[in-house]
């Protein structure tokens, strides 16, 4: 099959979930369920629309690599220091809270279960290591659909950044652990800080650079062609640090985009940058979509039939993990009443950063411990289908409840 119709069949499902997205919200569920929904079932694992061919060629690849970087405007032009240190130790400490507070649940839960099923204690810090991370787009895709605005809205943006820092740093400790109880490959200890602020440190000097020029306010086609060089310029770096530099780590696009734009919505005008976020919106529409449509793609929804009880353990953890610890930070720092009873709702996505964490630690296992390897890869699989339908649910039901989508929306 050649390049062009590889290219019109990924045009086409993107098309297809668009339709969908806008089907499914004449049942008032946010378009992200519909684009999450056709991502699976045109996936390589059903109709095979988008096949793994796709997904595996190399222009897929960059291309998804650019609108990570570029999704993280959705952030990084959030963080306007002015806005977000009233939150300050509040946002950290709940941002803390949560991911850990999920860390050690799931991680005790299920040395618990290992230890009378027979299975290695040590796997269970490895589901407590992927079950702290949250998948941001999903939440964020309904902020952007139905324009919420209020306390939940404004903790979780920064939080989204916040808790992919400490769930890369937990992760790749436990990771290194487990790599040497079972004497496989590992990534050193010492690598882990690179990890963190290398994509953190090209981001910044992207986006100054960007800054500089967007202080002379150019006007909307010159604010959108920096804007597009910038990101450009920002994946191009940490790709080349990913397959050259670098040969057993990937650094995080996304928090490269986040910081480029973190950095240059702190030098500009308020009333500039929102006119900044208004011509890049079509753009980022378009991100996001294809973002979704390419974490439902990977998931089998045959696996809803096959999940065991580890796979329903894990969700039941992970969500009491999330909301209670969410919960609990919020009430010792005195932050709003909605936050405290609704911001856990809106962390429960998952599925795009559990499997890349799952398929490192099953490289790890599958050395010299394959069946645990399985019982990893299946779980969490199994777990990525059924959660993310409930999750982006339950995340929309978090904004309702919050009083922050209004009965117009």
């Amino acid at each position: 099959m050649n390049l062009s119709l590889y290219i019109l069949r990924w045009i086409c499902t993107l098309a297809v979930a668009f339709l969908a997205g806008k089907l499914i919200t004449k049942l008032r569920m946010p378009s992200i369920l519909g684009w999450l929904i056709t991502g699976m079932l045109l996936g390589p694992n059903a109709a095979g629309l988008l096949p793994q061919e796709v997904m595996n060629s190399e222009w897929y690849k960059l291309i998804i690599t650019w609108m990570q970087c570029a999704f993280g405007l959705m952030l990084g032009t959030e963080l306007i220091w002015a806005k977000i240190k009233a939150y300050g130790k509040a946002l950290i400490v709940t941002t803390l809270t949560q991911s850990l507070g999920t860390f050690a649940f799931v991680s005790f839960l299920f040395a618990i279960v290992f230890s009378l099923s027979g299975v290695p204690v040590y796997l269970a810090f490895a589901f407590g290591g992927i079950a702290l991370a949250t998948a941001p787009a999903p939440a964020l895709s309904i902020v952007q659909e139905f324009h919420t605005h209020g306390a939940v809205t404004d903790t979780l943006l920064p939080m989204a950044v916040l808790d992919d820092i400490v769930g890369i740093a937990v992760f790749f400790t436990v990771n290194s652990f487990i790599a040497r109880a079972v004497s496989g490959g590992s990534v050193p200890l010492y690598m882990i800080p690179v990890m963190i602020f290398l994509p953190i440190i090209i981001g910044i000097a992207t986006g100054w650079i960007a800054g500089l020029f967007l202080k002379k306010n150019p006007g909307k086609a010159g604010t959108l062609i920096i804007l597009l060089l910038g990101i450009t310029a920002t994946a191009a770096i940490g790709l080349f640090c990913n397959t050259t530099v670098f040969t057993n780590i990937t650094l995080n696009y996304m928090l490269m985009g986040v910081s480029f734009s973190a950095v240059f919505s702190n030098m500009i005008p308020e009333r500039q940058l929102q006119n900044l976020v208004d011509c890049f919106h079509p753009i980022l529409a378009i991100c996001l979509l294809t973002a979704i449509v390419d974490l439902g793609a990977p998931l089998d929804y045959h696996l809803i039939l096959v999940a065991g009880m580890y796979t329903f353990i894990y969700i039941a953890a992970r969500a009491c993990g999330k909301y209670f610890g969410a919960r609990f930070g919020a009430k010792i720092t005195k932050m709003p009443k909605t936050v405290q009873n609704y911001l856990g709702l809106t962390l429960l996505p998952h599925s795009g950063v559990s499997l890349v964490f799952t398929g490192i630690i099953c490289s790890v296992l599958a050395v010299s411990e394959p069946e645990l390897a399985v019982i990893v890869k299946g779980t969490i699989a199994a777990a990525a289908v059924i959660n993310e339908i409930i999750a982006v649910i339950a995340a929309k039901k978090g904004f309702e409840l919050a009083g922050e989508i209004t009965a117009a929306q």
